[in-house]
């Protein structure tokens, strides 16, 4: 089935990336040899990925519990491991070069949107559901919960995918630059395979 295919591919994607992650910043091939500041792409990429994957996260535990649909509660499973352990090594990176974890500056500062997203409503950035939407996909059930999260989970993956891709061009440190591919990778494979769980259910994903 090519729906299971397109998961195994994403989950190889994100393991392959895994896989290729060390914590060495001094002496990665392609990245400089100086500890990142406070105020780099590095930094921020790390501290707002991490903020942004930890709502993926919990989106997908919240749809888990919602619905019986095997299709829809192992994609979100597979969603919620590989940011889950992504987000541990975007931490774990800030923690070795003993930077702060939160920034005074806005969300993508770094990218130079700072006014990209108001944060109201919870949605600090680009892609990320308010709190309003995330209580409403909790009182849902269903295929109703299905198609919601489905189409949460779209916007929120392109607003990742275009946040990675910023990583790639701007970040220095080889083996972060190397996790963003992969996160671009595996989230463009996954808006794709959404698609068709949304046509499958005759819906779509929201303008």
């Amino acid at each position: 089935m090519r729906q299971a295919g397109l998961i195994a591919g994403a989950a190889a994607t994100a393991l392959i990336a895994a896989g290729a992650i060390t914590y060495a910043v001094a002496g990665d091939e392609g990245s400089s040899d100086a500890v990142p500041s406070a105020e780099s792409a590095d930094a921020g990429f790390a501290r707002d990925m991490a903020v942004h994957h930890q709502q993926a996260v919990e989106m997908s535990y919240v749809v888990r519990d919602r619905t019986d649909d095997e299709e829809v509660r192992r994609l979100a499973y597979d969603i919620a491991q590989t940011q889950a352990n992504q987000r541990g090594m975007l931490l774990g990176w800030l923690d070795l070069w003993e930077l702060p974890k939160v920034s005074a500056d806005p969300p993508m500062t770094w990218m130079g949107m700072a006014d990209a997203a108001s944060g109201e409503d919870g949605a600090l950035m680009p892609g990320m559901a308010t709190n309003t939407e995330m209580r409403r996909l909790g009182s849902l059930s269903g295929e109703r919960a299905e198609v919601f999260y489905l189409q949460l989970m779209t916007d929120h993956h392109k607003g990742g995918v275009h946040m990675a891709q910023a990583c790639v061009r701007a970040c220095e440190v080889g083996a972060e630059k190397r996790l963003a591919r992969g996160m671009v990778e595996g989230q463009e494979s996954e808006i794709a395979l959404m698609a068709e769980m949304l046509e499958a259910r005759g819906a779509a994903g929201r303008p």
